[in-house]
């Protein structure tokens, strides 16, 4: 009989759990999210300037390889249609 035991914890069906859009429930997530928020280490501004010219030069060398090639292709297909 000892494998028809049952826990008590999950059969109660007076225990509802509060919905989430609740206004009790809304503001505890805001406030959670103040907390968490607290912990995020920002880059300080010559790391954020560094990156940011990183991605720049990296998107112009990028967008140059592209150009190129797509410039390349479209002679190479208009000759083949010629």
């Amino acid at each position: 009989m000892a494998g028809k035991a049952k826990s008590k914890k999950g059969n109660s069906a007076n225990e509802k759990e509060p919905s989430p859009f609740a206004p009790a429930q809304i503001k505890k997530f805001i406030e959670e999210v103040k907390v968490e928020f607290t912990k995020i280490v920002w880059p300080d501004k010559k790391m954020s300037l560094g990156l940011t010219g990183i991605v720049v030069v990296l998107t112009v060398i990028i967008s140059a390889y592209l150009g190129a090639v797509d410039l390349l292709l479209g002679k190479l297909v208009s000759s083949f249609l010629r």
